[in-house]
């Protein structure tokens, strides 16, 4: 089910809607990949420095997929290796921001893809790049750790996806 919120990010306006698919966007409007990575019936979450706890995932950077740039988020922020299939799109509009910059970053409506991944391996732990910490947990006390109106629509979507074997040690 699609849902639409609105947020401040930077003291800006922005629209964020959840578009549960399996079809993709234009790849050039493709700003960042997350996922909900599973590992025996538990989400992970990990706290990125200064922001929080939060799903894994990050920008796809030149010449990668989306895809594979959802694999290297989450071995480096979580440690975490596994089989991912996509199960949709987050649009980020900055329609309703009268200070949008066109030659800023971001395009001016740009999307987030998601996947859900069934955690196969899961390696020690480094704190190498920006998150501290990782941590399980459970699906139905996902909202007290993420707060992100939207990302609760992302799991419920992720829970609905047929779960393969996941091995792997916490």
């Amino acid at each position: 089910m699609s849902q639409t919120i609105r947020v401040e990010w930077g003291g800006q306006p922005v629209k964020l809607t959840w578009i549960p698919t399996k079809d993709m966007p234009d790849p050039a409007k493709v700003t960042s990949v997350h996922g909900i990575c599973m590992l025996r019936g538990n989400v992970l979450a990990v706290h990125v420095d200064g922001r929080g706890f939060d799903i894994p995932g990050g920008h796809v950077e030149p010449g990668e997929t989306p895809e594979e740039a959802f694999h290297r988020e989450v071995l480096e922020e979580g440690s975490v290796r596994g089989r991912a299939v996509y199960i949709g799109m987050m649009e980020v509009s900055h329609e309703e921001n009268e200070h949008f910059d066109p030659n800023g970053k971001y395009p001016l409506v740009g999307y987030q893809l998601f996947y859900r991944m069934d955690i196969e391996e899961c390696l020690p732990f480094n704190r190498e790049n920006e998150c501290l910490a990782r941590i399980w947990v459970e699906p139905e006390e996902f909202r007290y750790v993420i707060d992100h109106a939207l990302l609760g629509l992302v799991l419920e979507e992720a829970l609905k996806q047929p779960a393969g074997e996941s091995e792997g040690e916490q």
